[in-house]
């Protein structure tokens, strides 16, 4: 059974003529004829009465029933997926580390909110580093995180460029200062991440080009933990300029320049190449590759 014989068996009930039905349905009187006697051969039955004006049986008429149904059903189902492509709709995993949860999430998370209420997401803390592997397992659909990696089954997409800064309390002795040498690192008590980072990454390569051993007094998972930590002066820290953006319009951080610190890092979407996207998929990543670098980057 096919949807065409349904249409053909609804087209005879309606014209009580094979010939008519034929020419509604831009087919031969013999396909007509073919249709119908495939569908009583596979059913056992007979469907159609035959003399003029042809008419349904009684077994026609229960069968006439429920093919209306089977199409009413095709059609909603047609009418599901143009919907999915004109009106974007479906969840997605959202992956993503908590200081750019925090930093940028809100604006994308309410534009599409506002923009398209169908699209539902959830998001997922993590590293960076393990955006990518999560990415690649299916775990998460899309991560935005700092673009550290090449991987053939992964397709990236740069939506703006951070940097790692020199971060201090307004009341420790290097904030009197605008600009600083690397050899301050010695000695100044200092407050990383963790090492699974790419900020402590970062920071080490930074430590081991110039030899220097730093002062560790602290190591946290969370920029938000190391930013409290900074503010009440326990140390200073190297973090991502976007994360304390807030902070630097308050007053309560300050950046002290370190020129070996001034590299660009891109930031941004991480997605398995050659995975089907759904509609929801497709206009989240088609909006944000879209969308300046003003809209993720923080004024200070």
């Amino acid at each position: 059974m096919n949807i065409s014989q349904l249409e053909t068996l609804i087209t005879i009930s309606k014209t009580m003529s094979f010939r008519k039905a034929g020419e509604l349905l831009n087919l031969t009187q013999p396909a007509v004829s073919a249709q119908i006697k495939s569908l009583e051969d596979e059913f056992k039955t007979v469907l159609v009465d035959r003399n003029q004006p042809v008419t349904l049986t009684d077994r026609g008429e229960v069968f006439l029933e429920h093919a209306e149904r089977i199409l009413a059903v095709v059609e909603e189902l047609k009418q599901r997926l143009y919907d999915l492509e004109q009106i974007p709709q479906g969840h997605i995993v959202l992956g993503t580390t908590t200081s750019i949860a925090i930093q940028i999430l809100p604006r994308v998370l309410s534009y599409f909110q506002n923009q398209f209420p169908l699209i539902k997401t959830s998001i997922q803390s993590m590293a960076s580093s393990q955006i990518y592997t999560s990415v690649e397992n299916g775990q998460i659909d899309v991560g935005i995180g700092y673009l550290i990696e090449r991987n053939p089954n992964l397709i990236t997409s740069v939506l703006y460029y951070d940097t790692f800064e020199l971060i201090v309390s307004p009341r420790h002795p290097l904030a009197r200062q605008t600009a600083v040498s690397i050899d301050v690192l010695r000695d100044t008590p200092l407050i990383l991440l963790s090492p699974d980072t790419v900020g402590r990454r970062f920071t080490d390569e930074i430590f081991k080009t110039h030899d220097i051993m730093p002062n560790v007094v602290m190591e946290l998972s969370s920029s938000e933990e190391i930013k409290r930590m900074v503010e009440i002066d326990l140390g200073a820290a190297i973090m991502s300029k976007q994360s304390v953006a807030s902070e630097l319009r308050h007053g309560t951080l300050k950046i002290i320049q370190l020129r070996e610190l001034e590299v660009s890092h891109p930031v941004g979407l991480i997605y398995k190449s050659g995975r089907y996207l759904n509609s929801a998929m497709q206009q989240f990543l088609s909006d944000l590759k879209g969308m300046p670098e003003t809209q993720f980057i923080s004024s200070e």
